[in-house]
């Protein structure tokens, strides 16, 4: 929510004394404040928070309307909200919505992309019709349905020692500088999970550099600051282009599972079972495969 009237004026694509006017009018015709304001910044009043939900559940209902009567006539129109917090779901999806797209050329799709926790919230407030996750957390209002592995590989200059072709030991990686993704990302954790399994720690690695992005991460590589461990999809570009190299870590097989998600309580919009049922179509198992190098 935009807690300034002219951030939401431009989002609306109205002016901000149009705005302006209509929450006064709307404060005046419920008799109460929304907005609690101090100078140029505002803030929902209790009111507000009371009414915020309601409002949005309001809005799902009649795009829910407005979508099923389409339907009911041979049309598939609206917008499609799908959050991504995923490297690979940004590899994927566009395949996905071009394929959705060409066979509803009337809908128009948002992917936006978070963090994974920022896009299971975004399900959860209805904000997203579907989310595309790298986990699958203990959320009853919440369905999910696997829909493929993603192969975590490790990545490291073109110039390194280790770009001969050679397999290294998992101990052999405590002697080099990483680039790691923060902590709560997906391919930190089941790196963490792998490097256990083998007895070691993520801490015991040299970490020269956090960075929360998948494709900074495979540049960084490049530009020979460490080695990484990254979704093979981010890589595939540099290694295309001779400019990182795969290395073969002995015994280390590192791969997650990506998940489609939907809410299971929030009525359910035909845009959003066609998008659910084009996604798991058997023609689109290339698709998935993609991920898999």
């Amino acid at each position: 929510m935009a807690q300034n009237f002219s951030v939401a004026a431009r989002r609306l694509y109205l002016s901000q004394p149009a705005v302006s006017s209509q929450i006064s009018q709307l404060e005046k015709q419920l008799g109460v404040e929304l907005f609690r304001r101090n100078g140029r910044t505002i803030a929902l009043s209790d009111a507000g928070k009371v009414l915020l939900p309601l409002a949005q559940e309001t809005l799902r209902q009649v795009k829910q309307i407005e979508e099923t009567m389409w339907s009911l006539k041979g049309l598939m129109i609206g917008n499609l909200s799908i959050a991504c917090s995923t490297t690979v779901g940004k590899y994927i999806l566009p395949h996905l919505v071009a394929g959705f797209r060409r066979r509803y050329p009337d809908v128009r799709v948002t992917v936006n992309v978070m963090s994974r926790r920022a896009a299971l919230e975004w399900l959860l407030s209805g904000r997203a019709e579907i989310a595309v996750v790298s986990a699958k957390p203990n959320l009853g209002e919440l369905e999910f349905a696997p829909f493929l592995e993603d192969q975590v590989v490790l990545i490291v200059p073109v110039d390194h020692p280790w770009a001969d072709g050679r397999t290294v030991m998992p101990e052999d990686l405590r002697a080099e500088p990483f680039i790691l993704r923060e902590t709560t990302a997906g391919t930190h954790e089941v790196l963490a999970e792998g490097l256990t399994a083998h007895g070691l720690d993520i801490s015991q690695l040299q970490s020269v550099l956090t960075l929360a992005n998948a494709e900074a991460i495979e540049m960084s590589v490049e530009a020979g600051i460490g080695m990484a461990f990254v979704s093979r999809m981010a890589a595939t570009r540099g290694m295309l282009l001779g400019r990182v190299v795969e290395v073969p870590v002995q015994g280390l097989k590192l791969k997650r599972t990506i998940y489609i998600a939907r809410h299971q309580r929030l009525a359910v919009t035909p845009l959003q079972r066609a998008f659910w049922d084009y996604a798991f179509d058997p023609t689109n198992e290339e698709i998935r495969r993609l991920a898999e190098g």
